[in-house]
C-alpha cells in the first residue's frame, strides 16, 4: 500500500488540541485505505495463506512470541499513542498487557486444533479435520484497539489463516505504531495486513470481498448489521459480530451496599462509559434505594478526576472525539426530558462528567439504546420478578450482574437473564480470560476469549475412509 491518501488524525479530535503542540499534531497522520488498499491486501493475504497453512503450530508461534514481547517492551507509548488519539486515561491504559499476554498464549495454542475420529459405521473410518479459512477480515472499534486486534488477529494466526484487518478512523494510532513490530518480529509478507480508514468504502470492500471467508467485527449493532448483509450478498463468509450492549445491573437489598455501589459506578465509570458493557442501568430494590444511590452518588463523583488523560493521576478523560461528545449530550437532552437529572451533565470541551438520572421511564430511549457515555439511569423495582423482566427488556444481551447474598437467587437470575455474561457480586469490566465472552440478542453471534478463539477461526471437514476389503 504506498499509493495512500494521508489525512491528519486529530481533525476529528478538537478538543485535544489543549493538550498537543502542533508539532505533535502535524506529525500524526494516518493513512487511509480505499477499496484498492483493500484488494490489495486481501491479495497478500491470499497468496501467503498456504505457506503460512502449512507451518506447524510451533513454527507459527515463533512470530507470534516476538510479537507479544515487541508489545510489552512498548506499553508505556502505547498508552501515550492511546491517550492522543481517543483520550484514554494512561493511568487506566490496559490494552498493552491484555495484547502482549493474549498473543503469548495463541503463541502455544495452535496445537489445540484437533478434529474427532469415528469407527461407529462398519466399514468407514470416520475423520473430521479443523482447518484454517484462508483469509480472515477483522475489523476493530476505537475504544480498545489493541487488545481486540489481539483478540482476533492471534487466534486467527495460530489457526493457521492469514489475516486484513481495519483499525477504526478514530484511534489508529497504536495499530499504525503496532505495524513496525510485526516486521521486527519477521511475519513472512502478506501474514498480516493492516490498514486504516472509514467503513466506507474500507471496511465495507472487506466484508462484501469474495476473497475473505471469515470476519470478525466489534462495534455497533447497526454497523454489525450492515457487514452481515454485507457478507450474505458476497460469499456467505462466516461472521462473529461482538456488537453493544446496555448492561443493567440489579441490587437487591440484601446486597453488600457498599460493594455494589463501588463495583456498579466503577464499570459506567470506566474509559469515560465508553465500553459496550458499561452496565449503564441500574435497578436497585425500593427498600435500599435511597441509601444505593447516596452511597453511588458519593463514589461515583469522587472516583472522577477529569483531567488532560496524558497525566497519570487523571481516570476520567474526554469522550473519543466531537462527534461521540454531541452524540452523548443528545442523550443527556433526553434524560432531562423523559427523567431527573441528579448528578453530572456536561462537562465542556470534550467531557461529560459522571452523570446519573432517576426515575427514567423503560421506553425512553436513554434506556433503549447505547449511549456510550459515563451517564447511568437508576430506577427501582419492588420484586425478583419484577427486575428480571425489565432488565430484559431490552434487544442488547452482551452483559448483566445481580447483586445479592442469596446464592440461590443468584443462581435463578444467572440462568433467567438474557445476557451472555452475567455477574454474580460483580460487573463490568470483569472478565475471566478463559470463558467465552459474547452477546445474546443484538449484542452478536459467536464467542471470543482464550479457549473459545481458535475454534472462531476453524472450518470443519469431514473424511470417511472405506476399510472394507
Amino acid at each position: 500500500m504506498n499509493q495512500l491518501q494521508t489525512v491528519r488524525c486529530c481533525t476529528r479530535h478538537q478538543f485535544y488540541k489543549v493538550y498537543l503542540s502542533i508539532a505533535d499534531a502535524n506529525s500524526l497522520l494516518v493513512h487511509e485505505a480505499s477499496e484498492q488498499d483493500v484488494d490489495k491486501a486481501v491479495a497478500a493475504a491470499k497468496a501467503a495463506f498456504p505457506a503460512w497453512r502449512d507451518l506447524t503450530p510451533d513454527d507459527r508461534g515463533v512470530y507470534l512470541r516476538k510479537l507479544s514481547a515487541l508489545i510489552r517492551e512498548n506499553i508505556p507509548e502505547l498508552a501515550r499513542l492511546e491517550s492522543i488519539a481517543m483520550g484514554k486515561p494512561v493511568s487506566l491504559y490496559i490494552d498493552g498487557k491484555l495484547a502482549a499476554d493474549t498473543f503469548a498464549y495463541y503463541a502455544e495454542a495452535g496445537w489445540h486444533a484437533q478434529g474427532t475420529s469415528s469407527v461407529n459405521t462398519p466399514s468407514v473410518l470416520g475423520l473430521s479435520l479443523r482447518q484454517p479459512y484462508g483469509v480472515v477480515g477483522a475489523i476493530i472499534p476505537w475504544n480498545m484497539p489493541l487488545a481486540l486486534l489481539s483478540i482476533k488477529v492471534a487466534p486467527a494466526l495460530a489457526a493457521g489463516n492469514t489475516v486484513v484487518l481495519k483499525s477504526s478512523e478514530k484511534a489508529p494510532l497504536t495499530v499504525s505504531f503496532s505495524q513496525p513490530s510485526l516486521l521486527e518480529a519477521g511475519f513472512p509478507p502478506g501474514v498480516v495486513n493492516i490498514i486504516s480508514g472509514f467503513g466506507s468504502p474500507a471496511g465495507s470492500a472487506i466484508a462484501s470481498h469474495m476473497d475473505v471467508r471469515c470476519l470478525s467485527f466489534t462495534g455497533s449493532t447497526a454497523t454489525g448489521q450492515k457487514i452481515q448483509i454485507a457478507a450474505a450478498k458476497s460469499n456467505l463468509k462466516v461472521v462473529h459480530l461482538e456488537l453493544g450492549g446496555k448492561t443493567p445491573a440489579i441490587i437487591f437489598e440484601d446486597a453488600d451496599i457498599e460493594k455494589a455501589a463501588e463495583k456498579t459506578q466503577f464499570s459506567i465509570h470506566f474509559t469515560s462509559g465508553q465500553t459496550c458493557f458499561a452496565n449503564s442501568r441500574i435497578y436497585v430494590q425500593e427498600s435500599v434505594a435511597d441509601k444505593f444511590i447516596a452511597v453511588f452518588k458519593e463514589k461515583f463523583g469522587a472516583a472522577a478526576r477529569m483531567g488532560n488523560p496524558l497525566e497519570p493521576t487523571t481516570n476520567h478523560g474526554p469522550q473519543a472525539d466531537n462527534i461521540q461528545y454531541e452524540r452523548v449530550k443528545s442523550y443527556l437532552e433526553i434524560g432531562e426530558k423523559d427523567g431527573k437529572l441528579t448528578m453530572g451533565g456536561d462537562g465542556g470541551m470534550g467531557f461529560i462528567k459522571p452523570t446519573v438520572f432517576e426515575n427514567v421511564p423503560d421506553d425512553s430511549r436513554l434506556m433503549k439504546e447505547e449511549v456510550f457515555g459515563p451517564v447511568v439511569a437508576i430506577n427501582t423495582f419492588k420484586t425478583e420478578e419484577e427486575a428480571i423482566e425489565r432488565a430484559n427488556a431490552s434487544e442488547f444481551g452482551l452483559y448483566a450482574s445481580v447483586f445479592t447474598k442469596d446464592m440461590d437467587r443468584a443462581v435463578r437470575l444467572s440462568k433467567l437473564l438474557e445476557a451472555g455474561t452475567v455477574g454474580v457480586n460483580c460487573t463490568s469490566p470483569t472478565i475471566v480470560k478463559d470463558m467465552p465472552m459474547g452477546g445474546y440478542k443484538q449484542s452478536g453471534l459467536g464467542r471470543e476469549g482464550l479457549l473459545s478463539g481458535l475454534d472462531s477461526y476453524l472450518e470443519t471437514k469431514t473424511v470417511l475412509i472405506s476399510t472394507s476389503s
